[in-house]
């Protein structure tokens, strides 16, 4: 039996970034970041769209100068997805991207100079509707902030964030959203607790900087997760060294776990034993290589033998059972056929994209009878 999410999320302020709530009641984004030369506008462009169909709901760019923000504007024209500029002190960037489409600065207000500087951003921002992303990184905290403190700390963390907020504030902006990232899960986490009662717009979370692709996940799993079963974020993103596809894939893994949001396939697997009746390992690799482009929500238990597939079966949508000789194949809870070894995986995979097909099409005749 499915269950409801037991997160009571933190009531924030809903901006847009593009055609993409964030924030409010608006289910919890998730992005990522090219990790090619902007100049190179076929490059980045074939990296966006490959993000977009891992399921990405924003992309950030980064637009290090005025050529990178020409390019910007060209790769604006070919991807559907909201993106997100990154930039770094010069606010003439800013000012460019903004009338080249940009879905959202980000930009932080207390590092382009001068009161002017500061003022055209955002005017522009206020006059195209975009919103902004403060966002504080431990790693290049304010030289003040790094004598006042020492060395980077939750409180510098926060500390930093409130003085950009106090720029936007003093200009009546209100259209932003905030992260404060650190390489350290415990900074991280304490920060964004702190500063989530101190403000109600949007949280972007992240572990900055979290590693390879098997450290990083398990660093972001436990920082964002202690962050997402508090309530707290708006958006994630999984920083790893790693391809980009892969930072959202993770990414929905972790909200999947917490029952958040549901985008493609949940196995739920045993790590076998000497009960096993079939290769589980093996067969879970391939039904996960195959099925990768499978959007649909779902639940597939794949179980080894017969002590506890019975009951993961009967509670997912779809699950096996390991017997002998043959394995008992289990449709809405309910048993449904017996498959053998021979072509287990084959069997398998058709069955699961029966069943998708079949959702699919419920989906579409719910659509054509509310629009009659």
């Amino acid at each position: 039996m499915k269950q409801e999410s037991p997160i009571k999320r933190r009531q924030s302020r809903k901006i847009m970034v593009g055609d993409v709530a964030v924030g409010g009641d608006a289910p919890i984004a998730v992005q990522s970041m090219t990790n090619t030369n902007t100049c190179d506008i076929d490059a980045t462009v074939a990296q966006i769209k490959a993000i977009q169909e891992a399921g990405a709901d924003i992309v950030r760019v980064s637009v290090p100068s005025m050529e990178a923000a020409e390019a910007f504007g060209r790769i604006r024209q070919q991807v559907s997805l909201p993106l997100v500029a990154d930039i770094h002190f010069d606010y003439k960037i800013a000012l460019r991207v903004a009338e080249l489409g940009v879905d959202c600065l980000r930009i932080n207000p207390g590092n382009i100079g001068r009161d002017d500087r500061v003022n055209a951003v955002i005017s522009a921002a206020r006059d195209r509707d975009i919103p902004i992303r403060i966002g504080v990184n431990a790693g290049s905290l304010e030289k003040a902030l790094q004598r006042k403190y020492g060395e980077p700390t939750p409180e510098a963390l926060v500390e930093s964030a409130m003085r950009h907020i106090d720029i936007l504030d003093k200009h009546d902006f209100q259209n932003f959203k905030v992260s404060l990232k650190a390489s350290d899960v415990f900074m991280t986490v304490a920060a964004y607790r702190q500063i989530a009662s101190q403000i109600d717009q949007p949280l972007h979370l992240g572990i900055t900087e979290a590693g390879g692709f098997r450290s990083g996940t398990v660093k972001s799993s436990i920082g964002l997760g202690m962050l997402l079963m508090d309530g707290i974020g708006d958006t994630i993103r999984v920083s790893l060294a790693a391809d980009p596809v892969q930072e959202i894939k993770v990414g929905y893994d972790i909200l999947k776990s917490l029952k958040l949001r549901s985008r493609g396939i949940n196995f739920i697997a045993c790590p076998s034993c000497s009960r096993q009746n079939f290769d589980v390992i093996q067969t879970m690799n391939d039904l996960e290589s195959r099925l990768e482009d499978v959007n649909t929500a779902m639940d597939v238990a794949i179980i080894g033998c017969i002590v506890n597939g019975p009951g993961e079966a009967r509670e997912a949508d779809i699950g096996l059972t390991g017997g002998s000789p043959k394995h008992l194949f289990y449709m809405g809870g309910k048993p449904n056929q017996k498959l053998d070894n021979a072509n287990l995986v084959d069997d398998l995979e058709r069955l699961i994209r029966d069943e998708v097909a079949r959702r699919k099409e419920q989906e579409e005749a719910v659509i054509v009878k509310s629009s009659d």
